[in-house]
C-alpha cells in the first residue's frame, strides 16, 4: 500500500517529503522527495522538482527529475525537464523535453 496518495481533485503547494511511497493523482506544485517509489498517475500534474528511489510517470511533470534507481516515462506521460537517473525508458505516445545525465 502506498505510503502517501494525493488524489484527484487535490491540489498541493509546498514540499512533500516521504521515506515511503507517493502517488499523486491529483495536482502538485513545489518539491517532491521520497526515498521510495513516486508514482505520477494519467491525468495528474506536477510541477515541481521530484527525487526519488524510482519515478514513473503517467501524467505530465515539469520540473527537474531524480531517481536513485529510474525513472520510466510511460504512454501518455509529459515531462518537461531535465532527468538524472541510472536508467530512463520513455514508452511509445510519452513526451520529453530537456537534459539526461545517466552518470550517478
Amino acid at each position: 500500500m502506498a505510503g502517501t496518495i494525493i488524489g484527484q481533485g487535490i491540489t498541493i503547494e509546498g514540499e512533500i517529503t516521504s521515506d515511503e511511497e507517493v502517488v499523486v493523482a491529483g495536482r502538485v506544485r513545489g518539491r517532491i522527495a521520497a526515498e521510495g517509489p513516486v508514482t505520477i498517475e494519467a491525468g495528474a500534474v506536477v510541477e515541481a522538482d521530484v527525487a526519488a528511489g524510482s519515478l514513473s510517470v503517467g501524467g505530465t511533470v515539469t520540473g527537474n527529475v531524480s531517481a536513485s534507481d529510474r525513472v520510466d516515462l510511460l504512454g501518455g506521460a509529459r515531462l518537461i525537464g531535465d532527468v538524472k537517473a541510472a536508467r530512463l525508458t520513455i514508452a511509445d505516445g510519452a513526451s520529453f523535453k530537456g537534459n539526461v545525465d545517466m552518470d550517478v
